[in-house]
């Protein structure tokens, strides 16, 4: 059973700078692509980034050249390095991993960017 604990959200002020980490435990290895998701109240909740095996990655334009994902093996973990925030980024994000045809998700952490 895969399970992914999510960290690092809280309150920062617009422009600011947050790094969220999603620590991984269970049968996952390096070529199970993971994500991070958010939702954002009276919004349906929308991709933010997915990284691949070999380290490829997505970003959703909203956030591109702004958010960087990254991943430690080693360590089962993938982080959400998120700068110059904005407050349309406040929202509760998840992390998501994808092994075979499942999907597991995590508790979510909560961003709230303040002006």
């Amino acid at each position: 059973q895969v399970q992914l604990v999510e960290s690092g959200g809280g309150l920062v002020q617009a422009g600011g700078s947050l790094r969220l980490s999603c620590a991984a435990s269970g049968p996952i290895f390096s070529w199970n692509p993971m994500g991070w998701y958010r939702k954002a109240p009276g919004k349906q909740r929308e991709l933010v980034a997915r990284i691949f095996s070999g380290g490829s990655t997505y970003y959703v334009d909203s956030v591109g050249g702004r958010f960087t994902i990254s991943r430690d093996n080693a360590k089962n973990t993938v982080y959400l390095q998120m700068n110059s925030l904005k407050l349309e980024d406040t929202a509760v994000y998840y992390c998501k991993c994808t092994v075979g045809p499942m999907e597991y998700w995590g508790q979510g952490t909560q961003v709230t960017v303040s002006s």
